[in-house]
């Protein structure tokens, strides 16, 4: 048995953990910077960062993988359990649990298998949330005067769809453009639904009133934009009207569940959004030349009735004979009747007449005459002495306000004390030492400042107050 160098008798170098870890890291991304894998997805986690952490295995192995949130929503398929993938990237190492893993960039689906199984999966759980029923989808608008087309501008499709539009029912088309196959498809084409129903009713762009998504015909790979599950939710979100026309009368995509109308072509769409003008116009003929034949009929037949109704109707000359008898032979009679009236009326006026002359109306002018005389010589010495007594009194009143004047003993050199607030002083008592009053006289008032108790000496005033620079500004002048 040979016996191992020691420690002292070799060479080696002597590698630390990381160091070893890190070279093996840099090792391997050096060596398989760039390698491509085919398996099953199983442990697919999307972790609340936006990383996906997942398992690639076949019957032999697996491998662990990371897709880092910047490469998730490149991913051409989404990632779920039980998906055979391919997949590119790059090997790396996770040295603090001596671990391997593929850091994947793009993923792919194995083959069509694959897509449509992933397709089922996603049609099966938008079928249980409803949005493929009949009942959530709108109306098509019966004459569009704008309508809306989102597809490439290059294509034939878009071609197809104005000249159909054109001569079935010339309107306002606005297209907008996208790609409609690639990984960018899908989002291009839901940006466009969303700016048209952004735009509002009367704006500088208008409104369409009905919506087109057309491409033409491809394989299952060229229509898999289409079968995106953010475009089928922005389908369905739409408020108006879509027709979704993807591929042939053979092809099926996942947003023509969702869409409000599925035609089978891009042309078809165009029919089904629009009517036929000339169609339209004959239709509108027919009904008014109906309109006018019923009515020419309607007239005949009221005429018909009339015609019948009217021989059972007396003739107008014999309605009017009977009147026109009754008429002659009451103006026969009305000269005559005037007449007499006019005479019966004049000789009651004559018997009237006589007896009046004018002194049947000055006599009772005469007797109100004396009358109004004698009341005029009652009245005047009564309104005299009413006049007289109510002078005194109005006399006597004068003098006694004059003598409750409060102003008049002011003129006689008397003044009145007011407390600030307006009330009146009647007793020297009710006032304190300090408080401040008012003095009014004839001619002004003057602020003054009760000094002394009850029973403080009596201090003469001198006869001129002599003025104080120190005075308070708002104390008055006791004169």
């Amino acid at each position: 048995m040979t016996d191992l160098p020691s420690e002292s008798d070799s060479n080696a170098k002597a590698y630390s953990v990381s160091e070893l870890a890190f070279a093996l890291k840099r090792t391997l991304e050096e060596s398989y910077g760039f390698v491509r894998l085919r398996g099953e997805l199983s442990k697919v986690t999307f972790h609340g960062n936006g990383h996906v952490y997942l398992t690639l295995k076949d019957e032999r192995a697996s491998i662990d993988g990371v897709v880092w949130k910047g490469s998730v929503r490149a991913l051409s398929v989404r990632p779920e359990q039980g998906l055979e993938v391919i997949v590119t990237g790059k090997i790396t190492t996770f040295p603090a649990g001596s671990r391997y893993q593929i850091v994947i960039e793009t993923m792919e689906a194995a083959g069509v298998g694959a897509l449509l199984a992933q397709l089922e999966r996603l049609k099966a759980r938008l079928q249980a949330e409803g949005l493929f029923d009949s009942a959530r989808k709108q109306a098509l608008p019966a004459m569009p005067s704008v309508v809306g087309v989102v597809t490439s501008p290059t294509g034939a499709v878009i071609r197809d769809i104005l000249h159909r539009i054109r001569d079935r029912w010339p309107c306002h088309v606005i297209v907008w453009p996208v790609v409609v196959q690639g990984d960018a498809a899908a989002a291009q084409v839901c940006t466009a639904i969303e700016g048209f129903n952004a735009l509002t009713p009367g704006g500088p762009v208008p409104r369409p009133d009905i919506l087109i998504i057309a491409r033409g015909g491809g394989s299952v790979e060229d229509l898999w934009a289409f079968n995106d599950e953010a475009l089928a939710r922005c389908v369905a979100a739409s408020d108006i009207p879509l027709i979704s026309a993807v591929g042939h009368e053979t092809d099926t995509t996942l947003i023509d569940f969702v869409a409000d109308r599925r035609a089978p072509t891009p042309t078809a769409a165009a029919e089904m959004a629009t009517p036929v003008l000339a169609e339209l116009r004959a239709g509108i003929s027919d009904l008014a030349g109906r309109l006018h034949r019923t009515g020419g009929r309607l007239v005949e037949d009221r005429r018909g009735r009339i015609e019948t109704l009217s021989r059972s109707l007396a003739r107008v000359p014999d309605l009017l004979e009977l009147a026109e008898q009754r008429f002659t032979l009451a103006k026969s009679r009305l000269g005559a009747a005037l007449e007499r009236n006019v005479a019966v009326h004049k000789t009651s006026l004559v018997r009237v007449g006589s007896r009046l002359n004018p002194a049947l109306l000055q006599r009772p002018q005469t007797v109100h005459q004396d009358r109004l005389t004698r009341l005029s010589v009652r009245l005047q010495p009564a309104m005299t002495r009413a006049v007289d007594r109510a002078h005194e009194r109005l006399l006597s009143l004068s003098k006694l306000y004059a003598s409750v004047d409060p102003s008049a003993p002011l003129k006689r050199g008397f003044a009145r004390v007011h407390r600030l607030d307006g009330g009146l002083v009647r007793e020297g008592a009710s006032l304190a030492q300090g408080e401040a009053v008012r003095l009014v006289f004839a001619d002004t008032d003057r602020q003054a400042v009760i000094e002394g108790g009850k029973d403080a000496p009596v201090v003469k005033p001198a006869v001129r107050a002599v003025k104080s620079s120190h005075r308070p500004p708002d104390q008055g002048d006791l004169f």
